[in-house]
């Protein structure tokens, strides 16, 4: 019986290895929102609609690192990289480690780097990593069902680790990533995507330049 068991989860096992593969990204951040969905907050990666229009305000040559909390399967990671500097680091922060392994399999780039880690320690995330403050910090994490006291010490973190003239990006559903970012950010811009699955709202927070 026990052997039995065994062949019929090395089978299962074959077919989940299988069906990854046919699907692809697709199929890991499926794979990803059914185990951690309080996490993934969406059955699908953003679309190229809601990309274009996010990394829109971005002034890229003054962008030496660029910080996502939540990557998944990269569908930012590689606009992000077609746009930024040759000399500019793209550094990914996920709870997830399938993410983080799959990103690691998938980009080479030396510009980017993939931390397994949570996004309340962003400031100790790069610093390890041989950088005082980061340019932008780019978020499509559910805020919104994120455990307590978790959501208000990101956004907290996230201002304290943002230089002056950079800003903080968030796209979600509802408007709570927006009220966080609202609580620490001098200036606070809005957009809307309707070409999204679902549409989102977006947002984006500028810290005040010096002087």
């Amino acid at each position: 019986m026990a052997g039995h068991e065994l062949s019929q989860e090395r089978k299962g096992d074959a077919l989940k290895r299988k069906l990854r593969r046919f699907l692809g990204p697709w199929g890991v951040f499926f794979e990803g929102f059914m185990r951690h969905p309080v996490m993934v907050g969406s059955i699908i990666p953003s679309s190229g609609f809601t990309i274009r229009k996010m990394l829109a305000p971005v002034d890229w040559d003054e962008c030496k690192l660029f910080v996502e909390y939540g990557p998944g399967v990269g569908t930012f990671c590689k606009p992000v990289l077609e746009r930024l500097r040759r000399d500019g680091t793209l550094l990914v922060i996920d709870t997830n480690p399938e993410f983080i392994t799959y990103l690691q399999r998938t980009i080479h780039d030396s510009r980017f780097i993939a931390v397994l880690g949570s996004a309340e320690d962003v400031e100790e995330i790069i610093r390890a990593h041989g950088h005082d403050y980061a340019d932008y910090v780019l978020s499509g994490l559910p805020f919104s069902t994120l455990p307590e006291g978790v959501a208000p010490r990101i956004a907290e973190a996230t201002y304290r680790v943002v230089r002056p003239g950079g800003a903080f990006l968030s796209y979600q559903f509802s408007n709570v990533a927006r009220n966080y970012t609202a609580r620490h950010f001098q200036r606070v811009e809005d957009g809307f995507e309707l070409l999204n699955i679902l549409p989102c709202r977006l947002c984006w927070g500028w810290k005040e330049a010096e002087g």
